[in-house]
């Protein structure tokens, strides 16, 4: 999974990573900022931030990948003074000669990039007075905890490459990781992944995606799981 990448500039002149051997980039080719940001942050992380007021927010993200996710995150927590600790697992983690290519960092006037890909695998680092990060290297199938979450950020591969994590069983496991009344956002609004997210339990809704994107999906977990 690590050897065959590529780096990519996209359109709002931020980087992606493309896998060649599986046909699918980390990110939208349209924007890799821009789609992070809608999806994940707009849609996720603020909701989240409101929906769970006064509380440090517990953020579980389904592939940790180039740490864009994160770096947004934490940039967040910053400016709006909450804290956030986020928990990545990652099967296959980028490795230092990628990664250390990645131009978030200027893109975003940020300086956690490096940290957040240096920090070791398995403990929680302290990233900022706000935001600390706890990386696992296993697949979300073995990963096992009885941490729950406030929010998921669901950024695994594409369906066409990884089918097996678009599944019922998959959402059903996603929803014992969360709070009740928690949310997941994902980029991929495809009508079966709507119907296995529902068959989970979860409330889908549908909302206007980033650039070149239609539709997106936030789903919330049930009051009571």
């Amino acid at each position: 999974m690590q050897a065959d990448i590529q780096l990519l500039l996209t359109a709002d002149g931020s980087h992606t990573v493309r896998h060649e051997t599986l046909g699918v980039t980390y990110h939208s080719i349209h924007g890799a900022v821009q789609e992070s940001q809608r999806v994940f942050i707009e849609l996720g992380l603020q909701a989240a931030f409101e929906r769970f007021a006064n509380v440090p927010l517990r953020v579980f993200e389904m592939g940790f990948g180039t740490g864009l996710n994160a770096l947004l995150t934490a940039r967040e927590a910053e400016r709006h003074g909450r804290p956030v600790a986020y928990t990545g697992v990652e099967a296959y983690p980028l490795p230092p000669e990628e990664s250390q290519k990645l131009n978030f960092d200027v893109a975003l006037g940020t300086t956690f990039l490096n940290a957040l890909h240096a920090s070791p695998w398995h403990e929680t680092v302290n990233i900022s007075p706000f935001f600390t990060l706890n990386k696992q290297q296993t697949s979300l199938q073995n990963w096992q905890t009885n941490e729950r979450f406030h929010l998921v950020y669901y950024d695994a591969f594409a369906p066409s490459a990884q089918p097996e994590l678009w599944e019922p069983e998959i959402f059903q496991r996603l929803a014992c990781f969360l709070l009740p009344g928690g949310l997941l956002t994902t980029y991929c609004s495809k009508s079966y992944v709507q119907r296995n997210l529902r068959a989970a339990g979860f409330t889908v809704e549908k909302h206007p995606g980033p650039a070149r994107k239609r539709e997106v999906l936030r789903a919330i977990s049930p009051p009571i799981l």
